[in-house]
């Protein structure tokens, strides 16, 4: 099975007949794109934007400690945290506890009508169970049951210790997708994490099961100490190998927004005045909010399931409605619904004020291009059978964001877009000044009003899971409904403007970027090492034997002509010392956004293009801080690494290393192999590979 195959690369051991194992099960089928075509919304816009909560610090049960076997409840008696928060001069944290748990879930309210591949309507084969014209709720995995999870406030300065208690019921769910005996990994995107806490397949290669729980340790410590290394927006989600496209989309996300007390408290009267007013009845930051973009596919009953889970051409009508997964999609995997928090079409309603929004794209492959519209006509135009179902036909361009932030926290400067682009697990922060309209042509703006209506609008078009389509300017896919409310008068926007009186805009300093040395000089001294991202197939052209084979499963995505293993890693550093990595897409016509555990980067040089001192961020925030790189089809990257804080003096003493991974984030080419892992020794100098 899938799951003997995977504990068969975990352990680095094989028993059988490998031959036997390597077959495929569909007669080379399995990698076939049969998507289906979900049932058509009819009424968008008509259900709130649910906000996560912020979740409460509660004490735990065993209570957390440092001693050995402490971490978790596994059974591993050698689990234990690397490094407490007291050895970084830092106080005890806050704990907290999230449990893994089967919920349901629709992603609109709306009635809605099945049809086929040409919008044509049609009748449900379930369509006995479709009497009031609703989809059937969705079974997820979820943290606390909901999808999105919910959100954790981290502070700089306040570690927080994280309990993930896997209660998780996989008979209790529709569809064979997800890890099939309910094993999780949490993974927090770009923490700086210790390796036992990070959720990667080094150090819990089997994940924990039902009835075990983990105690994960976020120190909310900037790498190596410097202010500059601060971030602002994580997010954390299942990593699971194998299996960690299918449990994020069942629904194994949360986020994670980190402040400042300096720079960005959480509160606009102090620091950079950064839109956020906390509100003590709810806990949350109001008009600081986070939006988690995911798109999905429902099941239309007829679509075979092909795969190594459900056989080879099976249909299940009474999956109708339910969400639809393929674990091995040719060209990733893109649904047709596009969701904000979990929700199809809903719709938020903001003040005349500043906002903070706090972008995610959660998907498991595409790429969206977001910009605000408004519409003269105020009508949509339906699009049945069509990837986003409604248009904007007559949309245009009304407002402009301020990008404050990308995935490695603040910029050195704000930067005006009129719109954006964000990749799967990427982040961006803009604000928007809901006051006024942009600039017309006469170079005036107008002022909002009352009951105004703008559109988040995604006018970037991909088909499947390979890269955006060519410009299509008739594609503008309306997914989050904007209606203005005025202003109460006992409220007070103290925020720092973005906007002059006049309505021009001038940029802000926010967060330098850390003080490197990227002269040819000082990179020349540092340890240079090169991976090229490869579209396999197959053996990918390569002679490998049928052990290998089995242990890797499949060879479809390579780095450097190579699967994953995870006993072998493609890196080994040293703990203190940068070095320089050169990463090249020679995957054809893919795209690859490329991320890497432990500690972000920065980018010294894109498809030949070096970072500029005197604009370092660039049109495209490309030379900022980032954990996760965007590689188009042939592009390269040349990016500065460091490896600071584990493994702990301790373990280098003992010859304990620091295992960490690095993988596409397209979570279908992660999921089968397009990955490397990589650690850092704490007592002798790396080479060259």
């Amino acid at each position: 099975s899938a799951d003997d195959q995977m504990t068969s690369s975990s352990s680095c051991t094989f028993v059988g007949d490998p031959s036997q194992l390597f077959q495929s099960p569909c007669g080379g089928q399995e990698a076939t794109e049969l998507m289906p075509t979900s049932p058509f919304i009819l009424h968008p816009f008509e259900q709130d934007l649910p906000v996560p909560v912020p979740l409460k610090t509660e004490a735990l049960s065993p209570p957390y400690g440092y001693g050995l076997g402490q971490q978790s409840n596994n059974g591993e008696l050698n689990s234990t945290h690397s490094i407490k928060p007291a050895d970084i001069g830092y106080p005890e944290p806050d704990t907290y506890h999230i449990k893994l748990q089967v919920g349901f879930h629709c992603v609109t309210n709306s009635t809605v009508q099945p049809i086929d591949a040409n919008g044509n309507p049609v009748t449900p084969p379930q369509a006995a169970k479709f009497v009031d014209g609703r989809l059937p709720p969705s079974s997820i995995y979820g943290f606390n049951g909901t999808f999105p999870g919910p959100m954790i406030y981290g502070r700089y300065g306040k570690p927080a210790l994280v309990r993930f208690e896997n209660e998780l019921d996989p008979t209790r769910v529709h569809g064979l997708f997800g890890a099939p005996k309910g094993q999780f990994l949490t993974h927090l995107h770009n923490g700086h994490t210790a390796p036992e806490s990070d959720g990667n397949p080094h150090a819990t290669p089997h994940g924990y099961h039902p009835g075990q729980w983990v105690d994960n340790l976020y120190l909310n410590y900037p790498a190596g100490g410097d202010e500059n290394e601060k971030q602002s927006f994580l997010w954390f989600h299942d990593h699971f190998e194998g299996y960690t496209g299918a449990n994020v989309y069942r629904g194994l996300v949360g986020l994670y927004p980190i402040y400042d007390p300096d720079k960005d408290p959480g509160d606009e009267n102090y620091g950079l005045r950064l839109p956020g007013v906390p509100n003590k009845d709810t806990g949350r930051v109001d008009y600081d909010i986070p939006l988690a973009i995911f798109d999905c596919a429902l099941d239309d009953g007829v679509t075979p399931h092909q795969d190594f889970h459900v056989g080879c051409g099976e249909t299940h009508p009474e999956w109708w409605g339910m969400t639809f997964f393929k674990h091995f999609p040719n060209h990733g995997f893109v649904g047709d619904i596009f969701t904000v928090n979990g929700k199809a079409f809903p719709v938020l309603h903001v003040k005349r004020r500043q906002y903070r929004f706090r972008f995610l794209d959660a998907s498991i492959s595409r790429v969206y291009e977001l910009g605000l519209m408004k519409s003269a006509s105020g009508k949509l135009q339906e699009a049945r059978g069509t990837q986003g179902q409604w248009l904007l036909p007559d949309g245009q361009q009304c407002m402009q964001f301020v990008q404050i932030a990308s995935e490695g926290g603040l910029l050195p400067d704000s930067t005006l877009r009129n719109s954006f682009e964000i990749w799967t697990s990427r982040r961006k922060e803009l604000i928007v000044d809901f006051t006024h309209y942009m600039k017309g042509p006469d170079g005036t703006r107008k002022e909002t009003k009352a009951g105004d209506v703008i559109y988040l609008v995604n006018v970037a078009k991909m088909e499947d899971g390979r890269k955006p389509d060519s410009s299509d300017p008739s594609y503008k896919v309306p997914i989050l409904k904007l209606v203005i409310d005025d202003l109460p008068a006992t409220e007070t926007d103290n925020s720092a403007a973005v906007f002059d009186a006049a309505g021009n805009f001038a940029s802000r300093k926010l967060r330098p970027l850390p003080d490197i040395d990227f002269s040819d000089a000082a990179l020349s001294k540092l340890t240079h090492r090169s991976f090229e991202l490869q579209r396999g197939g197959g053996s990918g052209g390569l002679n490998l034997d049928p052990v290998t084979a089995v242990l890797n499963r499949e060879t479809q995505w390579l780095i450097n002509d190579r699967p994953f293993q995870v006993c072998e890693p493609l890196a080994r550093t040293q703990k203190g010392y940068a070095e320089v990595w050169r990463v090249k897409n020679g995957g054809g016509g893919w795209v690859h956004p490329m991320h890497f555990h432990q500690e972000e980067h920065r980018i010294i040089e894109k498809n030949g293009v070096r970072y500029n001192a005197v604009t370092p961020v660039g049109p495209d925030d490309v030379f900022a801080k980032e954990d996760t790189i965007a590689l188009g089809p042939g592009e390269e990257v040349v990016i500065y690494r460091n490896f600071r804080t584990f493994p702990t003096a301790t373990q280098a003493a003992v010859g304990t290393t620091a295992k960490y991974v690095a993988h596409c984030h397209n979570l279908a080419h992660e999921d089968h192999t397009m990955m490397f892992g990589w650690e850092i020794i704490g007592n002798s100098r790396s080479t060259t590979t």
